[in-house]
């Protein structure tokens, strides 16, 4: 979960407003969310910290003062707050502690040294505190600190407003993380031979290593023919007529399909990365991430409604076989908690990790908006203006050539909009919930996946001569953000577990 104080974006936020005003706007957001069931719903699920260790939750919160404590109570048990305490209070308080603790989603309570607002506070909150005994309220932002404090069985640790500052709204999910017992994760000769007992993981692997197969095979289809039987059979023509059309006709259907081919090898990059590092180690954000990008990716091939009624075979096979796999994968029980928690390590690499965090994220958000709009322009004009360009013809003439012409390539651009969707969910969920010191397969994966969808597009574009800088500026963002974000991020996202 991202760390949003030290984000660039919260340091400028800080500038404009003040430190004081950019915190409380920060929780006074995520408390307007958190006031309707769908945000709150919404909220939880971007925090996606795991479940609480039982007798944990009561033991693990926050004290803020009575200037903050009605968004405090909405807002932070959504990040993992177990216990809210408000303090201290005085008389004058009184009715905006009642006010605050009108909308607790956990225990509230009030701490003061006055009896008579002890008295006056008792019915409204769930316990006065008068007393330090049992009681930590930790000032060391580090992990390790609140696992030591919480050692102690009858110990609650509340993290002070220092620490929520210096270490963000993912400490909570970090310290739960860390005070998790866990086990060993399995590995292939774990899950045996009986297909009906295989885990999630490896079900979630078996589609990421499929999507990486079926890719290759697109790119080697299209480097080799570049169109198959059926292919001829819908269009009613051969590559050769084709080329006899337009010279460039051939070459702009290349350069689409060997764009969806790396798209696709990026996805099985991602989710087998997601099933091995995510669901293998019980991992509750990983098949979130990797719901939501399956259940856009697979319902993709539906397009064929809206682009002529082209349905491509292999494209079909590929998933009938894997969208199986996919429900098996995200509807089978998770794992029990798997992993191996890494100290935060030096804060001057935590702030750049955050950095390439936030870098990443934008690069899912922009490919996320890439997705969309390609899938517009494929289910209604099919062309864009560049491609004209390229093909230096306007779309009439080919269409009158050929009426199936353009849904065929209308097929191929909302595919790999469709794609690239599927693509950009999983980029953005990973890099939000997944930044944890140690975890080098978040980088691996995010590295990977990164050169298998840039690499090929620019490739394929510089060889056959289509390089419009405005077609091709988003792609050289992209690659130039995800760089820098995994340059920034590779220390800490690649620590080892001695560090």
């Amino acid at each position: 979960m991202p760390d949003w104080t030290y984000h660039p974006l919260r340091r400028i936020t800080a500038r404009l407003l003040g430190r004081q005003r950019s915190e409380r706007a920060a929780l006074r957001l995520l408390a307007t969310l958190t006031s309707r069931r769908a945000g709150a719903r919404a909220v939880a699920a971007v925090f996606a910290h795991p479940a609480t260790p039982p007798g944990l939750a009561s033991r693990l919160g926050a004290t803020v003062p009575v200037r903050h404590a009605r968004d405090a109570v909405r807002a932070l048990p959504v990040q993992g707050a177990g216990v809210i305490e408000i303090g201290p209070v005085t008389m004058a308080d009184v009715p905006a502690v009642r006010a605050a603790a009108a909308d607790r989603r956990c225990p509230v309570w009030a701490r003061t040294a006055d009896p008579d607002v002890a008295a006056a506070l008792e019915p409204d909150v769930d316990r006065v505190v008068t007393s330090e005994a049992g009681i930590v309220r930790l000032t060391d932002p580090a992990v390790e600190a609140a696992q030591r404090a919480l050692a102690g069985r009858d110990t609650v640790v509340l993290a002070t407003p220092g620490v929520l500052v210096a270490a963000g709204p993912g400490w909570f999910q970090r310290v739960i993380e860390a005070c998790t017992p866990v086990r060993p994760a399995p590995g292939l000769r774990d899950a045996g031979r009986d297909p009906r007992r295989w885990p999630a993981w490896l079900w979630g692997l078996l589609v990421g290593v499929g999507m990486i197969g079926a890719g290759t095979g697109a790119a080697l289809i299209t480097l080799g023919p570049v169109l198959l039987w059926y292919d001829n059979d819908y269009l009613g023509m051969r590559r050769e007529q084709l080329a006899a059309l337009n010279e460039r006709l051939v070459p702009f259907l290349q350069h689409d399909r060997i764009t969806m081919a790396g798209t696709m090898i990026a996805i099985g990059i991602l989710y087998t990365g997601l099933a091995w590092g995510g669901l293998r180690q019980g991992r509750p954000w990983a098949r979130t991430a990797y719901l939501l990008s399956g259940a856009v990716g697979f319902p993709s091939i539906l397009y064929f409604l809206g682009t002529g009624g082209f349905v491509e075979p292999l494209h079909a096979a590929v998933t009938v076989v894997l969208a199986p796999m996919f429900v098996l994968a995200v509807a089978r029980p998770p794992e029990p908690p798997r992993w191996s928690p890494v100290p935060d390590g030096p804060e001057p690499e935590r702030r750049r990790a955050l950095t390439g965090q936030l870098l990443m994220i934008v690069t899912g958000a922009g490919l996320l908006i890439g997705g969309v709009v390609v899938s517009v322009v494929g289910l209604t004009d099919v062309f864009v203006t560049t491609d004209l360009g390229f093909l230096r013809t306007p779309a009439g003439p080919l269409l009158e050539a050929n009426p199936r012409l353009l849904p065929f390539v209308a097929h191929d651009r909302a595919g790999f909009g469709g794609a690239l969707i599927s693509a950009a969910l999983a980029v953005t969920t990973l890099s939000m919930w997944g930044w944890r010191r140690g975890s080098r397969w978040v980088w691996w994966t995010l590295a990977g996946s990164a050169a298998a969808g840039f690499l090929p597009a620019v490739a394929v574009h510089m060889v056959i001569g289509y390089t419009d800088v405005v077609h091709l500026a988003p792609v050289y963002v992209g690659i130039t953000l995800s760089g820098v974000a995994l340059m920034l991020s590779r220390r800490y996202l690649c620590a080892g577990p001695s560090v």
